[in-house]
């Protein structure tokens, strides 16, 4: 527990420490989210097909349909977002236009 005379700074300085390097950036390829998204996506239509044949009708089956509707929902609002940042709208996420070609 903190004393309560004790001061608290109120603008905290952050400094690098001496010989601090930069991070580099990641590489395009392991910065791109679109082959992930889309390799899971497609794992779980591959799962949803896999047990649409042997348990049509079980909790597996469904719950890989769920999988793969939300991957692709979720992969639409990834590609209107980033078509947003590219048109440079006020309200979208910032530093996705640099993963376009």
């Amino acid at each position: 527990m903190a004393e309560e005379s004790a001061p608290t700074p109120t603008s905290p300085a952050v400094t690098e420490p001496t010989g601090a390097h930069q991070v580099p950036p990641l590489p395009r390829r392991l910065a791109e989210p679109t082959p992930v998204v889309l390799a899971g996506t497609l794992l779980w239509l591959a799962g949803a097909v896999l047990f649409g044949l042997t348990a049509p009708h079980g909790v597996q089956f469904w719950t890989c349909v769920a999988g793969f509707l939300l991957g692709i929902t979720g992969y639409g609002v990834f590609r209107w977002q980033r078509a947003a940042s590219r048109r440079g709208s006020r309200g979208a996420w910032k530093g996705l236009a640099g993963l376009d070609g």
